[in-house]
């Protein structure tokens, strides 16, 4: 088994801050290769908090064209995961970002 190397970003919009408010679900972006169960063990041990389902969405990323050779050539996808928590927990971090 590798070992993945990816990074968490909270995405903070008014969504993301209404979602995190009512229903207790955090959103965060992925740079780089990570399944739902890494993420949520991730998130567990980074924040003390207890995972119960985790959604995935991967944005593809944007198709580009080099104009000197006309070669097309796509970005990086990114993956977009929202977390929902355990009644009771929550990640004063995120709020505060």
């Amino acid at each position: 088994m590798e070992n993945k190397k990816f990074e968490l970003k909270p995405v903070v919009s008014e969504k993301s801050y209404s979602l995190a408010n009512s229903q207790n679900k955090y959103t965060f972006l992925i740079e780089g290769e990570a399944n739902k169960i890494e993420v949520a063990q991730d998130i567990e041990k980074k924040y003390k908090v207890k995972v119960i389902k985790v959604n995935s969405i991967v944005r593809p990323g944007k198709l580009r064209r080099d104009y000197k050779t006309y070669k097309k050539y796509r970005d990086e996808d990114i993956t977009k995961v929202i977390v929902t928590l355990k009644k009771g927990d929550k990640i004063d971090e995120f709020l505060n970002v």
